[in-house]
């Protein structure tokens, strides 16, 4: 009976006032007057951060860049008027590319202008050998011919076997060994055939002359000559 009591009394009692403190500090909140000093102090300490700091500087670029970069951008201004000649050669290539990769008898007619055109420069590069030895020919028949014409025949065969060993190692490098005798080139199997013969003709006089103390006359002499001629032909040195 008591609590039931209390309970429809305090039902029916009138909403209690706000307390006089709670009514004072949400006065203070909503009083500009007294905010706006507070706000004031707070700011001007510098303690709490309004806005985002700025971004911070670019690096430095370094003056070698700079000075790449200004040459790079000269050139390209430069080389700016052949770029479309160029662009042009470049597609002509490539098309001739495609054309000798897919394309064989495009392939078969550049193969066969390289093969003419490598096989006229070996010609050429014969002819001026082939010059250059006849020259040094010329010149050693006309030493050996002085000998001759003053009767010394023997030094003159001499001279020429001299010059057709130079000769041999020369167009067959590695053949002639510190230890080889005259006869022993003269049966050589890596001379060809008319070299051999004539390179043989030689040696036999050379040996009549210097072992078989027999005089060399002007006959050997020409016979001798006419051999050591026929080594200084290209062809004669072609193997068979």
């Amino acid at each position: 009976m008591i609590s039931l009591w209390i309970a429809q009394a305090s039902a029916a009692a009138p909403p209690s006032a706000p307390d006089a403190g709670q009514a004072a500090g949400e006065g203070w909140l909503l009083n500009p007057e007294l905010v706006e000093p507070s706000y004031t102090q707070t700011m001007a300490g510098g303690t709490i951060q309004t806005e985002f700091p700025p971004p911070p500087p670019p690096p430095n670029t370094p003056e070698w860049m700079k000075a790449i970069g200004r040459a790079l951008r000269d050139f390209f201004e430069w080389s700016a008027p052949a770029g479309k000649p160029l662009l042009w050669i470049g597609a002509i290539l490539l098309v001739l590319l495609l054309l000798y990769l897919f394309v064989p008898a495009f392939a078969a007619w550049v193969d066969d202008l390289r093969y003419r055109r490598k096989r006229k420069g070996l010609e050429e590069e014969a002819d001026q050998i082939g010059h250059a030895e006849a020259g040094a020919a010329r010149a050693l028949l006309a030493e050996a011919d002085a000998l001759a014409a003053a009767g010394r025949f023997a030094e003159a065969i001499h001279l020429l076997l001299y010059r057709s060993v130079e000769d041999i190692e020369g167009r067959r490098p590695g053949l002639v060994k510190p230890a080889m005798t005259s006869r022993d080139l003269a049966v050589a199997h890596d001379l060809p055939a008319v070299a051999r013969e004539a390179f043989s003709r030689i040696a036999r006089a050379v040996e009549i002359s210097l072992f078989g103390g027999r005089a060399i006359d002007a006959a050997a002499w020409d016979q001798c000559r006419s051999a050591y001629a026929e080594m200084t032909v290209p062809k004669n040195w072609a193997r068979a």
